[in-house]
């Protein structure tokens, strides 16, 4: 089978995915990046199977950059001949192999791999948007989703076959010898649509009772100045530390030896940095988003928190105390769950099952 990634090459997301089909047996596997390529890439894909449109894509859209490569693309692609081309973020790299497809008239069926703001964000911001998405997931034979909620949306927009599975752990990490009850974790990007002015709020109101309780924020973005300064108004500039971006090794560090992880996003899909919480027996406390309670329950294994005018309400502190005398049950019974359901390689050896299958049954009718 020869698939062709179609992505963003400089993000680790696609590196992932990556490596995980390049573990596949029978897969040659070939990348389109509309940027460069991570370093990464050299190990799983020949660089003879590689090309780099070296775009500037940004999240907020205008990409026409991106399309004005599509001949080059398309050429590339006619010349790869591949089974299924494999798009990730739908409205920018999907739209840009059902292009090629129609347009460039490079072979391989389509398939797509929805990343969560392009089908959850995206399609909201007017009928133009739509259309594009409804466009795309309608051409694709396969798609791929990370949860039940964005699944039900795919199918809403017209989606034919969706798989779900979260973008998992590659395996499961060791079992944290101790954990520090007075630890919080955060580490979503400090940018607006992940809320960490409500994370520093949520943990003021905690830190009132509890007087040795600590708040390490990873992870960098544009309102780290302004929450180094709400943390400074609220008095917790000694008891909140700002530790930038981290390297896979030091964040697992942080994650093993934090009782709690805080993430409070205003729109997510299932998040693969909670999955990692879970793993290493953090509790988490999450936003009140569908996905996330397709991961906890709240009281049981975490903390779903209410919303309230301005954003997730502080829980109530007795309520943390209680859960955390679970601390060491919750720890045990998340692991297993990701355990069973959410390591990465099982599932993309599935979706590559999934696409034999289909390829076997000849083009779609």
């Amino acid at each position: 089978m020869r698939l062709v990634l179609i992505g963003d090459g400089e993000s680790p997301h696609l590196l992932k995915w990556a490596r995980a089909l390049a573990a596949v047996a029978d897969v040659e596997l070939w990348a389109l990046s509309s940027r460069g390529f991570a370093v990464g890439f050299e190990a799983c894909v020949p660089a003879a199977r590689r090309l780099a449109l070296n775009t500037r894509p940004v999240a907020g859209g205008g990409n026409l950059g991106l399309l004005r490569q599509l001949p080059r693309a398309a050429r590339w692609l006619r010349e790869v001949r591949a089974d299924w081309l494999h798009a990730h973020y739908l409205t920018s790299h999907g739209s840009l192999a059902w292009a090629a497809r129609h347009l460039g008239r490079a072979p391989g069926r389509l398939v797509g791999s929805a990343w969560g703001s392009d089908i959850l964000v995206t399609p909201q911001r007017g009928w133009p948007w739509r259309a594009l998405t409804r466009m795309v997931l309608r051409d694709c034979t396969l798609t791929t989703s990370d949860s039940q909620v964005m699944a039900a949306r795919m199918r809403e927009l017209g989606a034919r076959e969706v798989m779900v599975f979260p973008f998992g752990l590659d395996a499961l990490p060791p079992a944290p010898a101790a954990k520090d009850a007075e630890l919080v974790f955060a580490n979503r990007g400090l940018e607006p649509i992940y809320r960490p002015e409500r994370v520093l709020a949520v943990f003021a109101a905690w830190a009132r009772r509890r007087p040795a309780l600590r708040l390490v924020v990873a992870n960098d973005g544009s309102l780290r100045a302004a929450l180094q300064a709400q943390a400074a108004a609220l008095g917790l500039a000694e008891r909140v530390q700002f530790v930038g971006r981290l390297d896979a090794e030091t964040q697992a560090g942080w994650y093993a030896r934090a009782q709690w992880y805080v993430s409070l996003p205003q729109s997510d899909s299932v998040a693969v940095s909670v999955l990692e919480a879970m793993a290493h027996g953090c509790i988490p406390l999450l936003s009140d988003l569908p996905a996330n309670r397709e991961l906890v329950q709240s009281g049981d294994n975490g903390l779903i928190l209410q919303e309230g005018p301005e954003g997730p309400m502080p829980p109530d502190v007795d309520l943390l105390f209680r859960v955390q005398q679970r601390a060491d049950t919750i720890a045990s019974e998340n692991r297993a769950w990701v355990q069973r359901h959410a390591l990465f390689g099982p599932a993309v050896q599935a979706f590559v099952e999934r696409l034999r299958a289909r390829q076997a049954a000849g083009p779609a009718r």
